[in-house]
């Protein structure tokens, strides 16, 4: 085989979809791997003697033997804090959004006024998701008081850092023709986030911030057991006196209320996807 052949063969090889993909995801697949073979073994080495006694399901049944019959009359009891717990969620998800919405156009590349500024509104969005919402509201009870306050602060502010991010990338992903064709109409910037931007992008927002008010709702009931308010303080409240039975009730009613939420959610999905067909 003459040089010229050999070499036009094994430039084929190395350009084969097997060499291909082990070169741009083996280190990927195999840093996975590392992670979840080493997480494996950690949690067996430190959590051997627990999995090895034998009362974990002895513990288990006995707490859930005692949670029935659920005391159903506890329901009348909590019209006020599921109001607490949608307002705190809805409160928050609209923090959120009037904080990440703006700066998302800064933090894009798109529409950034400089890399600088985009770096720093990105180092923002890091920080706010990096800090637990639990943390946050522990801050903010201490700061605050008892009450929603501090829930909705808490889970508004974790809840910006998460959608600034995702504002950020969805403005990243527009069609760059569109703003083209309006700054060649003599469009300014403002035009092009307007006009440019905003139409490409609304959807893609809306349906972020629904999953996010829908992560909050949740959230809200967390937060709520460390003095944020809600159900989620009932809940803590039944669990400090052991009340089993009023806890399943209360865990009931949770599991109605996030049902209601994300349905009311996915009816504005469904919207807007058949809005765009």
């Amino acid at each position: 085989m003459k040089p010229e052949q050999s070499e036009a063969v094994h430039k084929k090889a190395a350009l084969s979809p097997g060499n291909s993909f082990w070169a741009n995801w083996g280190w990927v697949i195999g840093t996975g791997a590392v992670l979840i073979v080493g997480a494996l073994v950690y949690t067996l080495v430190i959590s051997w003697e627990a999995l090895m006694a034998g009362d974990i399901l002895e513990n288990m049944s006995r707490i859930i033997g005692e949670m029935f019959p659920p005391d159903l009359s506890i329901i009348a009891t909590l019209g006020q804090p599921i109001i607490d717990t949608l307002a705190m969620s809805v409160m928050a998800t609209l923090l959120a959004v009037c904080i990440a919405f703006p700066l998302g156009f800064l933090a894009a590349e798109t529409t950034t006024i400089h890399p600088t500024v985009r770096y720093l509104v990105k180092g923002l969005f890091n920080a706010l998701r990096t800090i637990p919402e639990l943390i946050l509201a522990i801050i903010f009870v201490a700061s605050v008081g008892f009450g929603i306050l501090p829930g909705i602060l808490a889970l508004g502010l974790h809840s910006a850092g998460m959608l600034g991010k995702f504002y950020a990338e969805a403005i990243d992903k527009v069609d760059k023709g569109l703003i083209e064709a309006v700054e060649a109409c003599g469009g300014s910037r403002f035009h092009v986030i307007v006009f440019g931007v905003i139409p490409q992008i609304i959807s893609h927002c809306v349906d972020f911030s629904l999953y996010r008010w829908e992560y909050n709702f949740r959230a809200s009931t967390v937060v709520g057991m460390i003095g944020a308010g809600g159900i989620g303080f009932q809940l803590m409240a039944s669990l400090r006196i052991l009340q089993y039975q009023e806890v399943l009730a209360i865990l009931v009613a949770v599991f109605v209320m996030v049902q209601l939420v994300d349905a009311f959610g996915n009816a504005i999905r469904n919207k807007l996807i058949v809005r765009e067909r």
